[in-house]
């Protein structure tokens, strides 16, 4: 994209008397082409609404600023805000909160309707942020993210190398890789590559909404000892007696021998649908 001048990014962080704190996962992805490229996979046109989800100090702001009707960059460091202030001022339809996304309403940072939400987080609160933005009343119509690249890995994962991430995920849409970020394109540079991923939403979630909550339960506990046999780890993540599970993962249709990283996401869905008539009044 034209006239984006690269950010004297060390330059900006002294004049404001800033240090980068890992534990935020402040690595800001500073390579025009990696910019561009993540701009580019979210078909971003002049009539959407962005919602970009760790700001930072605007790099990555900037270019979608560009591409699209207006951007709602939300940011939680607020040592940051006037350092991204400052650099957004020649983009008029850049609008900054500052606050935790994990406490915020999407309806209320984009009321007009669709949105598309771009995020640079720390792969922890992956999960928490997508069904945050999945359960809101306004959803977005996809998701970019730019995580590390193992765990972007681990979220287009299929049966035999599932995980609560994983199915946390593709329960509400289809993920997958849109391409691989070296380190040296972030500052400060991480130690290990990064990946943009895009999920595209389904219209509702595969689980219907009043069964998210058990499905979510049965994952969780399912996973809680990945070691052992599905079978004892339900049982032990339920405080359930080895015999129910069995006889629910069977109703299942479910060896109680297996894993819980060898199920897909169907036959989860099938384990909570016989929860729920097992546990039927």
């Amino acid at each position: 994209m034209k006239n984006i001048q690269p950010i004297n990014i060390s330059a900006l962080m002294r004049e404001y008397n800033i240090r980068l704190k890992k534990g935020l996962g402040q690595n800001f992805l500073v390579d025009a082409y990696a910019l561009e490229r993540v701009v580019e996979v979210a078909d971003i046109s002049l009539q959407d609404t962005v919602l970009e989800i760790g700001a930072g100090v605007g790099h990555l702001t900037r270019y979608l600023a560009a591409a699209s009707k207006q951007v709602v960059a939300v940011e939680l460091d607020k040592r940051l805000i006037p350092p991204l202030r400052e650099v957004l001022t020649p983009h008029g339809n850049a609008y900054v909160v500052q606050g935790d996304i994990l406490n915020l309403n999407p309806q209320e940072l984009v009321p007009e309707g669709e949105y598309i939400v771009v995020a640079n987080i720390p792969y922890y609160i992956t999960s928490a942020i997508i069904r945050h933005l999945l359960e809101a009343d306004a959803k977005p119509s996809r998701i970019i993210l730019t995580i590390q690249h193992e765990v972007a890995q681990r979220i287009c994962a299929a049966a035999g190398k599932m995980s609560v991430l994983a199915l946390s995920v593709q329960v509400y849409g289809e993920p997958y890789i849109t391409s691989r970020i070296p380190a040296h394109s972030f500052y400060p540079a991480p130690k290990v590559d990064s990946a943009s991923i895009r999920i595209d939403l389904y219209p509702s979630p595969i689980v219907p909404q009043e069964k998210l909550d058990t499905f979510f339960k049965l994952v969780k506990a399912g996973f809680q000892h990945k070691r052992k046999t599905l079978c004892n780890s339900i049982s032990a993540g339920l405080g359930w007696k080895k015999e129910e599970a069995e006889t629910l993962l069977t109703a299942a249709g479910i060896d109680p021998r297996r894993r819980a990283q060898t199920l897909s996401l169907g036959e989860w869905i099938e384990v909570t649908m016989q929860y729920d008539k097992m546990n039927e009044v």
